[in-house]
Order: C-alpha cells, then structure tokens, then sequence
C-alpha cells in the first residue's frame, strides 16, 4: 500500500464508467489504475499489485470472470477480486461463486458507499488473515488498512 492509501485496479470496458469510479474513489483515499482492455490486466497485476481489482463482468473481448481466472495466479495473497456489474444481483452472487471472485459490487452503489463497500471487504479480508509471529523476536506484526473517511459535500 502507498502511503497508507488502498491500490484500486479497475477494469471496464466502458470509458464513462472508469472514469466516475476512479473519481469517486480516488476521492476517498484510494489510488487508483484503470484499464479499458482485457489483455494487459495481468501486467498491471504483476507490477502495480494491487489490494483490490474491481471487474466488469460484461467485458465483450473477455468477461471480467474468466480475466480473472487467468489473473488471479499473477496477484499477491492479499489481492481482492470483486466482480462489478449491472447484472441481476443474485446471478452475479452465483457467478462471483462459479467464478472464484472474493466479492461482488452492483453498479448501482456509486461514490461514497462504492468507497466504503471496497475499504470494507479490504478490511474484512485482512483481518481474517493470520497474525504472523517473526522468529525469535517474539513480536506479532500483522497489516494495516487504510481508512475511509466520507465527507458530505
């Protein structure tokens, strides 16, 4: 993590959509990369690492569930997968389960609540994660995650 702010990768086919999560996201701490094209998803995993890769679903050159099967081995052990799509909501619940994803987001929740939902499901994943013990020294360290303030406008 980058100065304590969270690595958003965003994945979209649609420039429109990209740019108001980037805006609404980047807004509330979050450093964020997007990328309109399938190919080239696993480089920027390999080289941003990023906390939380956020896919559209309805990608038309390759569906944000099966880039993430091809991926996912390129990201580090504390990397999100969330699914994003306009989808029914309980057919995106089962295509996040087929598909291995670690969460998913409706396009419908937007600006703050798309800021505080991503910094949740960080959250929540990090604190299931293990206390790792350093040898020898005796001390416990475990990750931090960054916090999300909203501020009404």
């Amino acid at each position: 993590m980058a100065e304590g702010k969270l690595k958003a990768l965003v994945v979209d086919d649609d420039p429109l959509v990209l740019e108001l999560v980037e805006r609404s996201i980047s807004r509330y701490g979050f450093e964020v990369t997007t990328t309109r094209a399938a190919l080239g998803v696993a480089n920027l995993i390999r080289t941003n690492q990023p906390d939380i890769v956020l896919l559209d679903v309805n990608i038309p050159a390759l569906s944000g569930d099966r880039i993430l099967s091809v991926v996912r081995q390129f990201a580090g052990p504390q990397t999100l997968f969330i699914l994003y799509s306009s989808m029914d909501e309980s057919k995106l619940r089962e295509l996040m389960r087929t598909a291995g994803a670690d969460g998913y987001i409706p396009k419908s929740v937007s600006g703050p609540e798309l800021a505080l939902k991503l910094s949740g499901m960080h959250h929540k994943h990090m604190a299931s994660r293990p206390v790792v013990a350093s040898q020898g020294s005796g001390v416990q360290s475990q990750s931090t995650t960054a916090q999300v303030s909203v501020l009404s406008t």
